[in-house]
């Protein structure tokens, strides 16, 4: 299958002839703010779940530590190794819980991952803050919960929109069929490899994995290895607490001396938050091998990334792949018909210089391009967004791409760089242009017959 390319490259550098547009934002970086949950209902589960945490780990404090080590194992049964044993382990990874949770709560409230928004949507929301009270009322949103407003933009079509260049400045990136960034049309801004929008807050966030209420909000790139972490050492921690009470109870009902109802509770609470943790620290592992979030896993069996990967300056595009080159001139003028010749600005010297090639290919379905093979994570390099795995090598061959060794940048002297870079740019222009143009009609011219009256 053939891949359209665009009807026009895009230009995403700001050449300096051209009228000054707001600098853009640091969009492939994080931004640390804290975000709360759109709907009301969520945000009080969100902040009310956390005490009923504390109360059940209080209780489980009370029964562990006063009913069974103190009063049971040291006061009737005489046995303080049992119940030193027991104090010491409970602790210990009492500890532990704690700090994760305190580390995944703090790092979701202030640093949660998301990425920034698009300038349209925070001049938006910033309109709407300074709306009088009275023309509030009549939005279908709720009165003063600003937080619920949902914004819709249509992706931005100016080639020098601010954060393009993150992603063209990169080897290769995740990208629509024609080569651009995926557009968030809520957040007003290009969406990052592995950014999904979470419609809880209503922000996108990088290497989402899901919303928990547990723990205070959104689990993400920043917050996931805490996550991990806490869901971990509090299966620890409830095997403790279920295997001194089941102990407890076991002497108890051998001896005759009745059941006690906190032993009963401390094991009916620590059994369902262990079997809950403990599957939620099976499925975190599975993702954490094959590098995949919660998200990305739901999505796997269907589906089907699509690559820009960058090639050779000039490389036409192949049966099953398109091209777009990184950066072009603004048109000048849009077609009003269907046909009409697009004409372009001419490139600035700095743009000639830093014009780059990328083919747009698919992976099959079911391909995680970031599987490395090992539970150790890609960081952010110069070359992609995250690390990618073996089948970044394996679709350049696979597509019979050429490699980036055989753009001949020094073999080109200076001063007709410029002029081979724009020769190659304005065959791909003509190329588009055929594109374009309608079929003429084909007529028929058969042999004229004679008429007779």
């Amino acid at each position: 299958m053939r891949l359209i390319t665009p009807p026009f490259p895009v230009s995403l550098r700001r050449p300096c002839s051209r009228s000054p547009a707001p600098a853009p934002r640091p969009y492939a970086r994080l931004e640390h703010t804290m975000v709360a949950a759109r709907r009301p209902e969520t945000r009080w589960a969100t902040r009310l779940i956390p005490l009923v945490l504390a109360g059940c780990v209080g209780f489980a404090t009370y029964v562990v530590v006063k009913r069974i080590c103190l009063d049971f194992y040291i006061n009737d049964q005489k046995q303080p190794r049992t119940a030193t044993i027991f104090l010491a382990f409970y602790f210990v990874f009492l500890f532990l819980m704690l700090a994760a949770y305190l580390r995944v709560f703090l790092v979701i409230q202030y640093n949660p991952g998301v990425v920034p928004v698009g300038p349209r949507a925070a001049q938006q929301k910033q309109h709407w803050n300074e709306r009088p009270e009275r023309s509030r009322r009549g939005n279908r949103a709720r009165d003063d919960d600003v937080e619920s407003i949902r914004y819709a933009a249509s992706r931005d079509e100016n080639p020098d929109s601010p954060g393009l260049e993150d992603f063209y400045s990169k080897d290769v990136f995740v990208c629509d069929f024609d080569g651009r960034p995926p557009w968030c049309s809520t957040c007003c801004n290009w969406k990052p490899d592995r950014a999904h929008h979470c419609s809880e807050i209503d922000r996108c966030v990088r290497k989402m994995d899901h919303y928990c209420p547990w723990v205070g909000g959104i689990i993400g790139e920043t917050s996931f290895k805490f996550f991990v972490q806490f869901t971990f050492y509090t299966t620890l921690y409830c095997i403790i607490a279920i295997s001194a009470g089941a102990l407890c109870l076991k002497t108890l009902v051998e001896s005759g001396a009745g059941v006690d109802g906190f032993v009963i509770g401390i094991l009916g609470i620590g059994g369902f938050f262990g079997l809950f943790t403990f599957t939620m620290t099976l499925s975190a592992g599975r993702y954490i091998l094959v590098n995949l979030t919660n998200v990305d896993y739901l999505k796997s069996k269907t589906l089907v990334h699509q690559l820009a990967i960058r090639v050779p300056r000039g490389t036409e595009p192949g049966i099953e792949y398109g091209v777009v080159t990184y950066p072009l001139p603004k048109p000048m003028s849009s077609p009003r018909l269907s046909g009409q010749t697009v004409t372009f600005e001419p490139l600035s010297e700095r743009d000639q210089l830093a014009l780059r090639t990328f083919a747009i290919v698919r992976t099959e379905i079911g391909e995680n391009p970031w599987d490395l093979g090992s539970p150790c994570e890609g960081s952010e390099t110069s070359e992609s967004f995250y690390e990618m795995g073996p089948l970044y090598h394996e679709l350049r061959t696979r597509f019979r791409l050429p490699e980036l060794s055989e753009e001949k940048k020094e073999s080109i002297p200076r001063g007709r760089q410029g002029e081979w870079e724009m020769a190659a740019v304005e065959k791909q222009r003509e190329r588009r242009r055929q594109q374009q143009q309608p079929p003429q009609p084909h007529r028929e011219h058969g042999p004229q017959s004679s008429s007779g009256s």
